[in-house]
């Protein structure tokens, strides 16, 4: 099993490991601040480098608690000390948009009754999918406006982990419509403080306000109580924006 750095110190950039376990140019350590595709967050590259050789990680995902690092050519193996270093400005742009993701998702639950059913974080737009019978477009903006002020007030946001028994007591512990898988024993909570905690095992920022400002910039109905909002940090990406999504019909 792989100790996943990344859990407790979401800012760790750099570190040393061993590696663990290789095939070909898949490589295991026995611990990384790497993060995996996972949760709907996008997985991290970098570097690792041995013996003065760079090895550029070219993918990263977990297998059966494995972290396997895809790396763009062979050349190390079993035993061999390394030296990670995460591509810094990728993994603090998905930190900065998991967090405003909270933020907003957690409004539209407190104001919608919703539940999410699904979230999907990129470097230009992320969006997230939620369950809700009526969806009123007229209050989007106001949903915005309300994720943008708590954002800019500065809470401070928490991690710490929980007994699964102990998590379970907590009202709305996530807000992911599935619930929380029966295999997780132990839950890892990411507190926004003074507004809403939840369980999650992405990455985040210390404080709302270092996420900036977000933009929903579409909306789509995607068949029966399944509702869909993109968003993106606004001032990222002005000069090369992605086409935005337009409202579709509804599909009853």
């Amino acid at each position: 099993m792989t100790t996943q750095l990344y859990l407790k110190d979401c800012y760790l950039k750099e570190f040393d490991a061993a590696v663990a376990a290789v095939n070909g140019n898949e490589v295991e350590l026995d611990k990384t601040a790497f993060y995996p595709n996972a949760g709907g967050q996008p997985d991290d590259t970098g570097i690792l480098t041995c013996g003065g050789k760079d090895y550029i990680v070219a993918s990263v995902r977990k297998d059966k608690g494995r972290i396997i690092h895809h790396l763009d050519r062979p050349g190390l193996k079993e035993g061999d000390q390394v030296h990670g270093q995460v591509d810094w400005t990728r993994r603090y742009l998905h930190m900065r948009y998991h967090t405003g993701s909270h933020v907003l998702s957690g409004v539209i639950c407190q104001k919608a009754g919703a539940e999410i059913t699904g979230n999907q974080i990129d470097i230009d737009m992320t969006r997230i999918d939620f369950n809700l019978e009526d969806f009123d477009r007229a209050k989007v903006k106001e949903y915005e406006a309300e994720a943008n002020r708590i954002l800019k007030e500065g809470h401070k946001v928490n991690i710490n982990f929980l007994p699964r028994e102990e998590a379970a007591r907590i009202p709305s512990v996530t807000k992911l419509a599935m619930g929380l898988p029966e295999a997780i024993r132990e839950v890892r909570m990411v507190s926004v403080e003074g507004f809403e905690q939840e369980a999650c095992g992405g990455t985040h920022v210390a404080n709302t306000s270092e996420v900036g400002e977000i933009e929903i910039v579409g909306t789509e109905n995607k068949g029966k109580k399944n509702r869909r909002i993109y968003f993106r940090l606004k001032g990222e990406g002005d000069e090369e924006q992605a086409e935005q999504p337009g409202d579709s019909p509804d599909e009853e």
